[in-house]
């Protein structure tokens, strides 16, 4: 395009593309104006009136655009002005937001494609994303055993002269798929990974976060064996034999991790830069961290004093399942938190994190289930998956940080979870009387009809990665015949949800998946997406939304969940510039198109984080195409 702000960002604001600014002209006059991109029928656009004598003319004017504002009853609009204090200064007709385009002022022809809120990512995990970009990925194949050790050989010889030579150099490999070993369920065990040549102590990091796999050298060094006790919200998987398997799920995990070397902070400030910018390239404008301590604060803080970090960001302080059992000492914890980085500029505390369980494909099977799962002949187990806070525990600690004006949010994905969260969410109602904190759910791959009234009842959000709604192997081959057609039928239902009231928020989850915005927006509308196996939609006709609803819920619906409302979400006057300008209108084209939208220009308050004209920019964009091929993981990160 490309184009970059009037005036210089302030300090430690999101760095400007590199290229130069490149002036236009507004356009003498505009088009027919369309109906396309609003939510509402009727209206007038919300066109300022600068007062007399003081200078209006916009930092930034975008016209021959498909607004989507996101605000009922507005009437069409086709251009948007940017103040130079970084709000919305006008939304308008091509025509009535001329004005505003002074000699100073940067303006930019959207050839027809949308401008719309920026993407609000309501569960993320993007330092986590900057920590795997510096580790060989499996990228999430389904492989053979001996595909797996050829794989894992290469990786030991690339890794060789890194300081992670023989003995003790640790091989971390991201992205193992929990699920992704052929034949079909065959199971990982220590000595699958013990055959490999080399004495190194090697772990494969789950690509949902929820599982690890590690040789015996692994186990060795964290001093694991048979009579090792399962740690509160973890299991040490163990054979027949009562010895460890080398899978590790949940909070087993740092048994291991916790003897891996982390990498030094310039690498990671540097790799985070290029995760935030390809989030940038994606559209997102703000993200909600779903499991922070210190260590990622820290990084937030290395990021923002280096002028690093183009979104906002929501951190959700993680709470452990011990944690969740002292309500006033996890409150003081969360406190310090936030007044030791309070001052690091673009974070905005009050959100803690709980899982209340883990994972529902098999063979994990760790998500908290109201009736078993089934066997693979579809006959009941006595397994209901793990639940790892009670309805009790998730109340009372629920009630304090309400009382306090912090929200909950919790990690459920089987319906005994999002019970048990529900639970918690109504006793601390009873008790504080507090509508306004948007205690929040996040995934609900699997909800109870019962349940889907009482999100609304309680006033709760409900956060669901929709990119997961597809017929894949996940869904069908891992998740069918252990929980039979009747309970499939209510895998991830959005409509239901919203149908009975509750407000829905959008998250991606990334990266258990590859970041792909416009995809998950399509998703949820097509129960199809990119991801699906050629096999049609899942229960699209009972669970797919309206693309309006899709477009809402990732934008002014987090915006919601996030309490930041007031602010952004919305494309209207007076609200911050943190908008995102498409090559098409996605409002329009047919649903499959959406997913391959990309993004001309991303801005948060005004500032432009990504310009894909520059070469910058072009890299990030090429970046998330890169990544967009890759397979999806099993769900649930955190």
């Amino acid at each position: 395009m490309p184009v970059e702000p009037s005036t210089p960002p302030a300090p430690n604001a999101p760095d400007a593309p590199s290229s130069s600014v490149a002036r236009r002209s507004l356009l003498a006059a505009a088009g027919a104006v369309g109906a396309a991109g609003l939510v509402g029928a009727t209206g007038a656009p919300a066109v300022a009136s600068p007062a007399r004598g003081q200078r209006h003319s916009a930092a930034l004017v975008v016209h021959n655009a498909r607004v989507f504002t996101g605000v009922r009853g507005d009437g069409p609009a086709r251009a948007v002005a940017v103040g130079r204090d970084g709000r919305i200064l006008a939304v308008g007709s091509d025509s009535e937001v001329r004005r505003f385009a002074g000699r100073d002022t940067d303006v930019v022809d959207a050839r027809g494609g949308s401008l719309l809120s920026g993407i609000h990512d309501g569960h993320a995990h993007p330092t986590d994303a900057a920590t795997r970009s510096l580790r060989p990925s499996l990228d999430s194949a389904e492989q053979t055993v001996e595909e797996l050790q050829k794989t894992l050989t290469g990786f030991l010889k690339d890794s060789s002269g890194e300081g992670g030579g023989e003995p003790d150099g640790w091989l971390v490999v991201e992205d193992w798929n929990p699920v992704g070993l052929l034949p079909r369920g065959t199971a990982p065990h220590h000595s699958m990974l013990d055959a490999l040549p080399t004495r190194r102590p090697i772990a494969l990091r789950g690509g949902d976060g929820h599982n690890m796999w590690v040789n015996q050298r692994a186990l060795d060094i964290a001093k694991i064996t048979a009579t090792t006790p399962d740690p509160v919200g973890g299991k040490i998987v163990k054979g027949a034999d009562g010895k460890p398997t080398g899978v590790l799920k949940d909070d087993a995990q740092p048994l291991v991790s916790r003897h891996i070397p982390e990498p030094g902070e310039a690498e990671l400030v540097a790799a985070a830069a290029k995760v935030f910018a390809e989030a940038a390239a994606s559209g997102i404008t703000t993200f909600m961290e779903a499991v922070v301590g210190e260590d990622e604060l820290d990084l937030y803080r290395a990021l923002a004093a280096a002028g690093k970090l183009p979104q906002r960001i929501v951190p959700a302080l993680r709470l452990t399942s011990e944690q969740a059992k002292d309500p006033r000492a996890s409150v003081a914890y969360a406190k310090k938190l936030r007044d030791d980085f309070d001052g690091v500029r673009g974070l905005r505390f009050g959100t803690v994190k709980v899982f209340l369980d883990g994972v529902i494909e098999y063979p994990a099977q760790t998500a908290a289930l109201l009736t078993p799962y089934l066997d693979k002949d579809g006959k009941p187990t006595d397994h209901r998956g793990d639940l790892y806070v009670s309805a009790p525990d998730f109340g009372r600690l629920t009630a304090a940080f309400n009382t306090e004006g912090w929200q909950l949010h919790a990690h459920a994905i089987g319906d005994r979870a999002v019970r048990t969260a529900l639970d918690g969410y109504a006793y601390a109602l009873r008790h504080t009387d507090r509508r306004d904190v948007r205690n929040t759910i996040a995934h609900l791959e699997l909800v109870d009809p019962a349940d889907l009234r009482r999100f609304a009842e309680l006033g709760v959000t409900a956060c669901m990665q929709l990119q997961w709604a597809t017929r894949n192997v996940w869904t069908m081959d891992s998740l069918l015949p252990h929980l039979g057609a009747a309970r499939h039928r209510w895998l991830y239902p959005a409509r239901s949800l919203q149908s009975h009231g509750a407000r829905l928020s959008g998250g991606s989850d990334w990266p258990v998946d590859p970041l792909q915005v416009w995809n998950q927006v399509r998703t949820a509308v097509d129960r199809r997406g990119t991801d699906a196996d050629g096999e049609g939609d899942l229960y699209r006709a009972k669970e797919g939304i309206s693309r309006t609803s899709s477009l809402l819920m990732h934008t002014l619906g987090t915006a919601r969940q996030l309490r930041m409302a007031h602010l952004t979400g919305t494309v209207e006057r007076g609200k911050q510039a943190d908008l995102v300008l498409l090559d098409r209108d996605v409002t329009r084209c047919p649903v499959a198109e959406i997913s391959g939208a990309e993004v001309r220009l991303t801005l948060r308050g005004g500032t432009v984080v990504h310009d894909g004209e520059s070469s910058s920019g072009r890299a990030a964009t090429a970046r998330v195409t890169r990544a967009a091929g890759r397979p999806r993981a099993t769900c649930g990160c955190g």
